[in-house]
Formats: structure tokens, C-alpha cells, sequence
């Protein structure tokens, strides 16, 4: 008899850890990044989808903020009602995409402080480097969420966050439109205690660090450059 054949076993491809990791996968969400993704869509279409999408993932974002019972008197009579506990958040944008989503979620959260973090990608090596930063001086006491609407290579992702770190910000959430397994990976890895929240995550990066399929240079696109 023909001895049986051994059949290799392939090995498991390796994926992000994804228990950090949340998909908003609200319909509204998901037709507005449709309508994104298309080649077609105008600079100010793009902006004002940004600015729409940024709304309702703030909504998700924030969805376990703390509450205390506060005393409210009412046309009829007192009550106890819920009110949004400790310090007012912190919405920090990566310059200079971040921005496009800072108007849908300010007018979401209108109390919210900003903080600004300014960050370019080296074209030869990928790196962030960093050209401004300013937040509250109370940011450290603050909940604070990072917006970029790409996490693709995670550079800047990371290094926005080692920076709100050396400043002693311990609470922090990370926004984007956008992710490929590759930054959510990498992300996890150098910060596993920021959770993620995106739209989608996407196939993979191409040899140029952009997220494929992707929807392009979210950057270009909003702004009108190249």
C-alpha cells in the first residue's frame, strides 16, 4: 500500500490583534465612506463628507463617557438628569488631515479643548517628523482623542501618541476614517492600551505606504493639492 501523504500545514497568516479594535459600521457611515472612496468626488464633497463621517464617529467614540445625576428644575417640576462627569475632553487632530474631521466633532462636543499635533511624513524613509505641537496645559488630566483619517504605516499615529504621553496624558482613543492591518498592528504593538475606532479596515499597503483600495492622499483631497 501507498503510504498516506503528509500534508503541510501552512501556518496561520498573522493578524492585528483586533480585541482593541472597533468597526463603526453604521450605515450612514458606510455610504459616506462609499461616496469618499470615489476618484470623482469634489474637494469640497470630500470635505464635507470628512466633516459629516467625523460627526457620527465622535457619537461612538464617546459613547461611555462617564455621567453623574445632576439637579435639573424643569418648566414642571426638579429632577435628577444625567450630565457628562470630570474634565471636558480633548480632541487632538494630526495636521494637517486630522482638521477634517475637528468641525463635525466640535459640533458634537462645542466645549471640547483642541489640541494641535504637526506631523509630516518623510517621502524617503516614512517617518513622522514632528514640526509644532500645542495643548492645554491641563491635557494630562483630560481624555484625550486622536484624529487621522488614514492609519496606513502608523508613524504619525504613534508618534502623536508618544508625544501626549511624555506630557503625561495616560487616557487616549485613536479616530480615523481609514486602516490597514499593517498600522492597526503596529499601532497595538507600540500602545496597546490607545483603542482604535475606524470605518473600515482595508486590504493591505502598497509599496508606497498608501492603504489599498483606499481612497488616495486623504490630505490632497481635502485640501485640493499634490
Amino acid at each position: 500500500m501507498r503510504a498516506p501523504i503528509a500534508l503541510e500545514q501552512k501556518k496561520p497568516k498573522e493578524t492585528a490583534p483586533m480585541s482593541n479594535v472597533h468597526v463603526v459600521d453604521h450605515p450612514l457611515v458606510q455610504h459616506k465612506l462609499t461616496l469618499m472612496r470615489d476618484k470623482v468626488v469634489s474637494t469640497k464633497g470630500f470635505r464635507q463628507l470628512l466633516n459629516e463621517i467625523g460627526m457620527l464617529l465622535a457619537y461612538e467614540v464617546t459613547r461611555d463617557l462617564p455621567i453623574e445625576m445632576v439637579d435639573v428644575e424643569t418648566p414642571l417640576a426638579r429632577m435628577k438628569a444625567p450630565s457628562i462627569s470630570g474634565k471636558k475632553l480633548v480632541f487632538a487632530p494630526i495636521l494637517r488631515a486630522g482638521v477634517g474631521f475637528l468641525d463635525g466633532m466640535l459640533n458634537l462636543v462645542p466645549s471640547a479643548r483642541v489640541a494641535h499635533i504637526g506631523l509630516y511624513r518623510n517621502p524617503e524613509t516614512l517617518e513622522a517628523v514632528e514640526y509644532y505641537f500645542k495643548a492645554p496645559a491641563d491635557v494630562a488630566d483630560r481624555l484625550v482623542i486622536v484624529m487621522d483619517p488614514m492609519l496606513a504605516t502608523a508613524n504619525s499615529a504613534v508618534a502623536a501618541i508618544d508625544r501626549l504621553k511624555a506630557r503625561g496624558v495616560k487616557d487616549i482613543r485613536f479616530v480615523c476614517l481609514l486602516a490597514a492591518p499593517e498600522g492597526i498592528a503596529r499601532l497595538t504593538k507600540a500602545h496597546p492600551d490607545v483603542e482604535i475606532w475606524t470605518a473600515a479596515i482595508d486590504e493591505k499597503l502598497n509599496d508606497h505606504g498608501y492603504i489599498v483600495p483606499g481612497l488616495g492622499d486623504a490630505g490632497d483631497r481635502m485640501f485640493g493639492t499634490k
